[in-house]
């Protein structure tokens, strides 16, 4: 009975040290701070993986900007210091450029036109990921990007005197600012909260919410009435790491990613709201936009599309979501 006992204790624990060394840890790196709700999503999604698996995939979240910017994480991710990351922006321009096809200023007017185009060209998107050896697990966007400064912001020559954070590395979006005639300031997001206080830069866009979570907004009290552009979000894993997961549970961390997608769409809409509203009960200042001032925005934007695309956007990419949109407002136009 003892022997039997020792035995079956000496092939649990084989079995055991077999499931923990055959465990993937999957090391995704997120500019969110842990006390937002981009990170709360990304903690369910793990223990939702894990409880998928049996424990034999775990996520390892990096939060607060540790690993880097977006684009510093695209390049770890590259060289197999990271697995995964949530990005934004700049981050998934590292990878694809062309994302910048639905990232157009005042391309789009609200959330009904930007998820109907959205979920229409995700699939040749995904397809340009995929080739450049990443895989898009879930699409969502972190709220509609505002211009935040520390003076008010209403007509487009009242952006001239100050000077603008940009995300470095996206030359070709620097270049159109400068081509608008503005003093656009190269950064890293994580060197912003200083810059502003310094007074290296004085205006910077971005969501209610990131403004909120990142404490950019009590350096910077004004907010001009417009919605410039939903940024896009999205959480890629490299394909090499996608491929060594067991092929029997590819399917169900997808669709799991899938509905975190979808909350993540949701709940971000929800906080962008509240984030202005508690930003305006400590000071914020919100500008309204005439409908002359929008028409002035839209016209020095849209003569620098062709810059903001840079030689790496097909044009044919970007007709194809302008055709999408019109698309949905002839639909809403009929009804």
């Amino acid at each position: 009975m003892i022997r039997i006992t020792y035995v079956g204790f000496v092939v649990a624990t084989i079995l055991l040290g077999c499931q923990m060394a055959s465990a993937e840890t999957i090391k995704l790196g997120t500019l969110a701070p842990k006390n937002s709700p981009y990170y709360d999503i990304l903690r369910d999604l793990s223990d939702r993986w894990e409880r998928i698996s049996n424990g034999s995939i775990r996520l390892r979240i990096y939060a607060d900007g540790v690993a880097g910017d977006d684009p510093d994480m695209v390049r770890k991710m590259r060289i197999g210091q990271l697995d995964a990351a949530l990005l934004a922006g700049s981050g998934l321009y590292e990878i694809a450029p062309e994302t910048k096809a639905i990232q157009m200023p005042l391309m789009f007017r609200d959330d009904d036109e930007w998820d109907y185009v959205r979920t229409r060209i995700a699939p040749k998107l995904e397809q340009i990921y995929a080739a450049k050896g990443f895989r898009v697990l879930l699409w969502g966007d972190a709220g509609w990007v505002h211009m935040f400064s520390q003076k008010p912001v209403v007509y487009p020559d009242d952006l001239k005197p100050l000077r603008l954070f940009v995300w470095a590395g996206d030359q070709d979006n620097v270049q159109a600012w400068k081509n608008m005639g503005y003093r656009p300031v190269p950064l890293a997001v994580n060197e912003l909260h200083s810059a502003l206080h310094s007074g290296m830069v004085n205006a910077f866009l971005a969501t209610p919410l990131a403004a909120l979570s990142f404490q950019w907004f009590a350096l910077s009290k004004d907010m001009t009435d417009i919605r410039l552009v939903p940024l896009v979000g999205a959480l890629v894993i490299a394909e090499k790491k996608w491929q060594a997961i067991p092929a029997d549970l590819r399917e169900r961390l997808s669709e799991a990613s899938r509905e975190a997608g979808t909350r993540f769409l949701r709940e971000m809409r929800k906080h962008s709201h509240e984030a202005i509203h508690i930003m305006q009960q400590h000071g914020l200042i919100i500008h309204a936009v005439s409908s002359d001032a929008l028409a002035e925005w839209a016209t020095r934007f849209r003569a620098n599309y062709p810059t903001i695309m840079g030689g790496n956007v097909p044009p044919d990419l970007v007709d194809e979501v302008e055709r999408l949109r019109d698309e949905y407002r002839a639909t809403t136009i009929a009804r």
